[in-house]
């Protein structure tokens, strides 16, 4: 288990509150990650912005550079908690457990053992416990969802053939 997996603090959704102030610091934050994305800071080779934080009811302030990569994550992050929505931050080289790649990909336990078994998902062994990384969890989302898209397809194409109103 990654320190950052080790320290992640209790999942839990947004309260009011929080979501207004999310909701405001989205809407500023979007306009200034705009700015330097037109600004071309990216492509200029600093590609980061210095922001200023402070706490509320405290004098001091700190002064630190963000890449803009970062600032956009953080943008990202204010819209869901602004939504009333938890949010949890998993790295790619994550592994989880098999309760956490089902859930992931919206799939029952028993459906993704198959999948590891089955050799579609590769997966190791830690004592009896199977641990699937997270990137190749995405990996085969991606694959799925690619050829889902295709057979749709095929149903639109077929349907408009047979002029069936759609």
């Amino acid at each position: 288990m990654s320190a950052l997996r080790a320290t992640r603090p209790a999942l839990r959704r947004p309260t009011e509150s929080e979501s207004r102030m999310a909701l405001e610091s989205s809407r500023r934050l979007g306009s200034m990650v705009a700015g330097l994305d037109k600004s071309g800071a990216e492509g200029s080779g600093y590609g980061g912005a210095e922001v200023v934080v402070q706490v509320k009811g405290q004098g001091a302030s700190e002064s630190l550079t963000i890449p803009l990569s970062a600032l956009t994550l953080l943008r990202m992050i204010l819209e869901e908690m602004a939504q009333g929505n938890a949010i949890t931050l998993t790295p790619v080289h994550a592994e989880l457990t098999t309760q956490e790649g089902a859930d992931l990909l919206h799939v029952s336990r028993p459906f993704l053992i198959k999948l590891l078994e089955g050799g579609e998902i590769p997966y190791r062994t830690v004592g009896r416990h199977r641990r699937v990384r997270f990137d190749d969890l995405m990996a085969y989302k991606q694959l799925t969802d690619v050829a889902r898209a295709k057979v749709l397809d095929e149903l639109v194409s077929q349907a408009q053939e047979l002029d069936m109103g759609y």
